[in-house]
């Protein structure tokens, strides 16, 4: 099971990936271009919180299972294990918040501009946020 949801969270981290680039690219260009915001701009914002929110669940899962995550004295002194207990999943979830509240509050705007301006702040800390923190892990982006 836990390899299972191993590979589930890494294949969402793509799709995070894929969908915050399109999300951004379409807002910056909207933004750019005084383009309305259209049904492709709400539809990717949708898909991009759909997975991140999935990504959340099976992350939350992986936490309370995983062999690297340890609570004691050891866990701040070890960088691994505070890699994978307290920094990777702070992170995230504060990545998650930004795009979940991006997209929320992006739906409440009633200027077109306005919408893009604000997916594409919040959406491009988020990804500076989940890149930053992966290339912390040691591991390669792809």
């Amino acid at each position: 099971m836990y390899t299972g949801l191993l590979h589930t969270h890494s294949l969402l981290r793509y799709l995070i990936l894929i969908f915050l680039v399109l999300v951004i690219a379409l807002a910056l260009t909207g933004l750019i271009n005084k383009r309305p915001f259209k049904k492709l701009d709400n539809t990717a914002s949708l898909y991009l919180l759909i997975f991140t929110h999935l990504q959340m669940v099976v992350g939350l899962v992986l936490y309370f299972t995983s062999p690297f995550v340890k609570f004691g004295a050891e866990t701040m002194s070890d960088k691994v294990t505070r890699y994978w207990t307290v920094e990777h999943i702070f992170a995230m979830l504060i990545a998650v918040v930004l795009i979940t509240v991006g997209r929320i509050s992006s739906k409440k705007i009633s200027i077109d501009a306005g919408k893009h301006k604000r997916l594409l702040i919040m959406n491009a800390i988020a990804l500076i946020l989940i890149v930053g923190t992966i290339m912390m892990s040691g591991r390669r982006l792809f």
